[in-house]
C-alpha cells in the first residue's frame, strides 16, 4: 500500500519550493524594473489610452 503521508509531504515540499522560487524571481524582476526607472528618470504611470485592457486579450 502506498505511503500517502510521504507522497503528500513530497508534493507539499515541491509546491513550497516552487512558490518560493516564483517569489524570488518576482522580487528580482521588480528590482530590475525599479533600477531601470531610476536610470531613466521619473516613473511614468500608464494612461488610460496606453493601458492594455483584459478585454483586448
Amino acid at each position: 500500500m502506498p505511503d500517502y503521508k510521504e507522497l503528500y509531504l513530497k508534493l507539499f515540499r515541491a509546491s513550497e519550493e516552487a512558490v518560493n522560487r516564483l517569489i524570488a524571481v518576482q522580487q528580482e524582476c521588480e528590482e530590475l524594473y525599479l533600477s531601470q526607472d531610476e536610470r531613466e528618470g521619473a516613473i511614468e504611470s500608464p494612461t488610460p489610452g496606453n493601458a492594455r485592457s483584459a478585454e483586448a486579450e
